[in-house]
């Protein structure tokens, strides 16, 4: 990726866990920020942090990404920004567990809307400025998740395997330029992410733990070096891989043991 320290990074759902994590990792580097997640005050205060430990350029925007115009309204901001956005992070996104068929109809669109139409939408409203400068890239995160069906959070799942073939196949159109395109695909990973999805009671989530600052430094060590699938931790690149060897009914199973609620 051609990028220089001076270029700012957009990271959305930046308030709280990986999304915090990474815009650490990048004030680390010297970039200034643009960091969007839906509370104010929380971004406000992390705001004030990353300037004290860093003296790097902070600014905010409070929004909901899931609201059909919200994309656009942070392209547009972003656009009165200098330095201008040269590194997208799509990291907003949440889960939720348990049967689909009981589950909140209202709740399963959302997520869909915010993990996968927001991080196409902004996505394809930045990447042409990246292209036409030949500068940066973009940083989507899924999860292991994305390797295979999962029974109990099923939407969830499917979000993340639209994330994973989606970036990968952007990293292959935008072969050949300065330009890249990197999916985190991280293992379970106790943030608040989990305890508003409230998946305590999958089994699942105990396998191949890693804190947000290890898979944040991951993801930003793997993506300044061009790589288009970052999987942290040994435990997790195994069980992204293995579903691969046994029939896909097998592994669809094997998550659903592990998920049924205890």
């Amino acid at each position: 990726m051609k990028a220089g320290n001076t270029d700012r990074v957009l990271v959305t759902g930046a308030s709280s866990g990986i999304g915090l994590a990474i815009a650490h990792e990048f004030a680390r580097r010297g970039h200034p920020l643009l960091l969007v997640a839906r509370r104010e005050d929380k971004l406000r205060s992390e705001s004030r942090g990353l300037v004290d430990a860093y003296g790097v350029d902070v600014r905010i925007l409070a929004a909901d990404l899931s609201a059909p115009d919200a994309p656009r309204t942070v392209f547009d901001f972003a656009r009165l920004l200098e330095p201008s956005v040269t590194v997208l992070v799509n990291n907003a996104g949440f889960a939720a567990y348990g049967p689909f068929s009981e589950s909140d109809p209202d709740r399963e669109v959302n997520m869909v809307r915010l993990n996968v139409e927001a991080l196409l939408h902004l996505t394809r409203l930045f990447l042409p400025g990246f292209l036409e400068r030949d500068r940066g890239g973009v940083l989507n995160v899924a999860s292991t998740a994305a390797f295979q069906p999962g029974p109990y959070m099923a939407t969830y799942f499917a979000t993340k395997a639209f994330v994973l073939t989606f970036s990968e196949a952007l990293a292959d159109e935008t072969r050949g330029s300065s330009i890249t395109v990197s999916v985190l695909c991280p293992g379970p990973t106790p943030t608040e992410f989990q305890e508003r999805a409230a998946v305590q009671q999958s089994r699942l989530l105990n396998l191949g733990r890693l804190d947000a600052d290890t898979v944040a430094l991951a993801a930003v060590r793997g993506f300044l070096r061009g790589k288009r699938v970052v999987i942290p931790g040994m435990f997790n690149r195994i069980g992204a891989f293995a579903p691969r060897l046994v029939p896909r009914s097998l592994a669809t199973a094997i998550v659903r043991r592990l998920q049924t609620p205890r």
